[in-house]
């Protein structure tokens, strides 16, 4: 099964923490601190890689963790830091936020990269706070902790030229015949199950063509494969419709060309509004003079839809007898489809008819359309790592008990069992003003204060 929506788990690596040392040697028993810093963890990196056309891969592995940093050594060592991941994902990929969908980033680029979560800070050694009145500090810094995060991988394929169509008109015959892609092929409904891309070369020039997947009526409200594909074609620049001259499988050919453009504008305006090339094909199924006949009832019926565009009904399914006046005769005044005359032109994939001419239309047309736009990027801080958040709670029991960023990040110097270190975390909490804010909750004297899984009575 193809995938190209995907929900993974990413985590940064967590820091590694400082250490408590002291310099000892046969001349020298009573050294200075000397407790190295602990690494940096390692950070969570998305690289694009073109080889890669689907997101099957994250079925199997949905949770991505960086390498943590390595403990702080004796003699100011300081720890190796943690080893990067990298979570290589398709070109087109975008990337989304689970908890707010907003756009993270958007990977178009073959090698790009985006550091979504950068590794935890590496702790303090005891050497950090030793100073001129705190000669040997016993304790350190633990290691800053990453979290965990929830992405959701979204693919769009990125191509030029996207060819769409119903089942079976031929778009992965025609990728297999103007590129070097070999789709597969068969005769029976949505044969393809995956977008295919192919490069097409043209003298000096290429560009890509993405086969997506047989589209039918309702595709836009989740019909058939269309509604999980559709979002494939948001990004091509120009739309290839392949419509089946012969309607050798009993399909009406004005009316598949009318459904595919109403599903198109119902999923998406900008879709709608790219400029199409109308190719009709298995023209080899069809004798030349009939063929002539088709074609001409065919572009005038098109003609007339855009001259009457204001309400266009899609012909019903008629028998290959019947003629194309009856066809354009029904309409309704509910589906407001906006029709441009687009060029049409038959071809053959198997007799290669139109074929050289198929791609000097689309280059002529490509050259003078803008690239596609990158997705637009949400400023907001994704890897946001709270350090000044408060929370002060009374309990029942009338203590108190602090939590928050602040806190997290404090308590990580602390060994409160060390009389220097809960000397230093007492001055913390009154000199950046914390005691003055429990004070104003109606701290007193004797209340206990809960930080953690540690509680102490407040003195003054």
């Amino acid at each position: 099964m193809f995938f190209d929506k995907a929900k993974i788990v990413i985590k940064a690596g967590d820091g590694g923490n400082g250490v408590v040392s002291f310099y000892r040697d046969k001349m020298n028993a009573n050294g200075g601190p000397d407790g190295g810093d602990g690494g940096n963890g390692g950070n969570v990196i998305f690289k694009a890689n073109k080889n890669l056309n689907t997101l099957y891969g994250f079925k199997f592995k949905r949770k991505f963790v960086a390498e943590n940093g390595h403990n702080g050594g004796a003699s100011n060592w300081t720890g190796k830091s943690g080893k990067d991941i990298f979570v290589e994902v398709p070109c087109g990929t975008v990337i989304f936020d689970a908890g707010t969908n907003k756009v993270v980033a958007d990977m178009q680029e073959e090698g790009q990269l985006f550091t979504a979560l950068k590794g935890g800070i590496g702790g303090r050694g005891n050497s950090f706070y030793a100073t001129s009145t705190r000669r040997t500090p016993r304790f350190s810094q633990s290691g800053e902790q990453s979290k965990e995060k929830e992405v959701v991988l979204e693919l769009k394929t990125i191509a030029d030229v996207g060819l769409v169509g119903f089942p079976n008109v031929g778009k992965s015959t025609l990728l297999s015949v103007i590129s070097a892609a070999r789709p597969k092929i068969a005769n029976y409904a949505f044969t393809t199950l995956t977008p295919n891309l192919g490069v097409v070369a043209y003298y000096e020039n290429s560009f890509v063509v993405a086969d997506i997947p047989g589209l039918i009526e309702g595709a836009s409200e989740g019909v058939g494969l269309g509604h999980e594909f559709l979002r494939h074609i948001e990004r091509v620049r120009l739309i290839v419709h392949l419509v089946d001259i012969s309607e050798s499988e009993g399909r009406n050919a004005l009316n598949d060309y009318i459904v595919l453009n109403k599903e198109l504008k119902n999923y998406s305006q900008k879709l709608a509004n790219l400029p199409q090339i109308i190719v009709l094909t298995k023209c080899d199924l069809v004798e030349k003079e009939l063929l002539d006949e088709k074609i001409n009832n065919f572009s005038n019926d098109v003609k007339k839809i855009i001259e009457n565009s204001d309400s266009v009904k899609p012909a019903k399914s008629l028998k290959k007898n019947e003629t194309n006046e009856k066809k354009t005769k029904e309409k309704t005044s509910n589906q407001n489809i906006d029709f441009k005359m687009p060029e049409i032109l038959p071809i053959s994939s198997i007799t290669r008819s139109n074929i050289e001419k198929l791609k000097e239309i689309v280059w002529n047309k490509l050259k003078n359309l803008p690239k596609t736009e990158v997705v637009e990027v949400e400023e907001f801080d994704f890897d946001k790592k709270d350090k000044i958040s408060l929370n002060i709670d009374i309990n029942e029991d009338g203590s108190f008990e602090l939590t928050g960023g602040y806190i997290d990040n404090l308590i990580r110097g602390i060994v409160l069992s060390d009389f220097e270190s809960f000397a230093y975390f007492q001055k913390r909490l009154k000199s950046d003003g914390i005691i003055e804010k429990l004070m104003e909750k109606g701290l007193k004297a004797g209340d206990t204060i809960h930080i953690k899984d540690i509680a102490f009575e407040y003195v003054e």
